[in-house]
């Protein structure tokens, strides 16, 4: 009997993010490839889809190979790919400006470190153990 791992849940590979490089068909003419490529780099489909057209009267033959082969190898996007705008936009910084985000995570860090800090002092103090002695106090 053999075992199928891809039921035994998430691998412990698999990338969080979910900004990756899918066809658009909801805003797309064709097949949604440019619109696709547009949403994944975060700038117009008008301009993607100019750099098609361009590429298809200097190099037809192999734009249009690549056109249907992305056509086919990329996954329609998900209906709900991230689960809020601020997520959108983090993951897109991470993928298309990974140094800017990477400085946007160590504040953050920085900033729960800082209140860890003064957690981990009050939580020594005398004060947290007088104001313990009073919530007992309470509860009797």
């Amino acid at each position: 009997m053999t075992q199928d791992n891809r039921n035994s849940g998430p691998s412990p590979f698999d990338s969080p993010n979910p900004h990756r490089l899918y066809r658009n068909p909801r805003n797309g003419y064709v097949a949604g490839v440019c619109a696709g490529i547009a949403d994944y780099f975060g700038i117009q489909s008008f301009l993607i889809r100019l750099a098609v057209v361009i590429g298809v009267f200097v190099f037809s033959v192999p734009v249009l190979i690549a056109y249907v082969i992305a056509a086919l190898a990329l996954p329609p996007r998900p209906e709900r790919l991230y689960r809020s705008q601020e997520d959108e936009e983090f993951w897109r910084t991470v993928a298309i400006k990974p140094d800017r985000s990477l400085a946007g995570l160590a504040q953050r860090f920085r900033d729960v470190e800082k209140r860890v800090v003064g957690l981990e002092a009050y939580v020594a103090s005398k004060e947290y153990e007088l104001n313990r002695a009073f919530r007992d106090l309470e509860k009797r």
